[in-house]
């Protein structure tokens, strides 16, 4: 079963080793979005000038997507919703969804520890390293090597620089040698046209949403 864009990008903002998610709020905008551009790819969805409206309630047959899709779908009723709006919502329990389905696949592990011995936390050390290395490797050849992107690269790139989480994505790489590629990828025109304009739309809205967050 192919790993989500949302799977993705919880892989690459988890700590290998010590398990604890790298910018645990950034991470969630963007975790959100990459469930959403999915769920987009896979005709359930359409977003058009920031808004959100489920075309299809049918299962994909990925019980991440279908879990949101079932919510999604629920909160938008017969309608169109702003998807900053879903995004603001989903956030945090887009991130434990993600989390979860990982370790479902076994790619990482949950530990229950306790802080200072006293406050109960959770972290998911990696397990399995291959699909992760996966994903590196394909942002390593498009964003570094200029390699030209499929539409799912162009969303994860694209929904990786809204979000804030290039150190994540490339860690070790200065600023000037990624981020003007990853710009230059995320204006989506090596993707289809109808997929150019939702990642526009969700990178838009993780753009505003993480930028107020960081505001406020």
């Amino acid at each position: 079963m192919r790993v989500t864009l949302g799977e993705e990008i919880m892989l690459l903002s988890l700590d290998d080793e010590t398990g604890v998610t790298k910018d645990r709020s950034s991470t969630g905008w963007g975790v959100a979005g990459g469930i959403l551009l999915d769920l987009v790819l896979a005709g359930r969805l359409r977003v058009t000038g920031g808004r959100l409206e489920v075309v299809d309630r049918s299962p994909t047959g990925v019980p991440l997507l279908d879990g949101r899709l079932e919510r999604i779908a629920d909160w938008v009723g017969s309608g169109r919703k702003k998807v900053s709006d879903w995004l603001t919502k989903d956030q945090p329990k887009a991130v434990r969804a993600a989390v979860e389905s990982l370790c479902e696949r076994g790619l990482v592990s949950e530990e229950h520890r306790r802080l200072f011995g006293l406050l109960p936390v959770r972290r998911y050390p990696e397990t399995d390293g291959s699909v992760e290395r996966e994903v590196r490797d394909r942002l390593t050849a498009v964003v570094v090597d200029g390699a030209e992107p499929d539409d799912r690269t162009c969303g994860l790139v694209a929904l990786l620089h809204a979000a804030g989480l290039r150190r994540q994505a490339f860690p070790g790489l200065p600023r000037e040698r990624v981020e003007p590629r990853m710009a230059e990828i995320a204006e989506g025109q090596w993707a289809g046209d109808g997929v150019h304009k939702a990642i526009r739309d969700l990178q838009a809205a993780v753009t505003v949403i993480t930028t107020t967050a960081a505001v406020s």
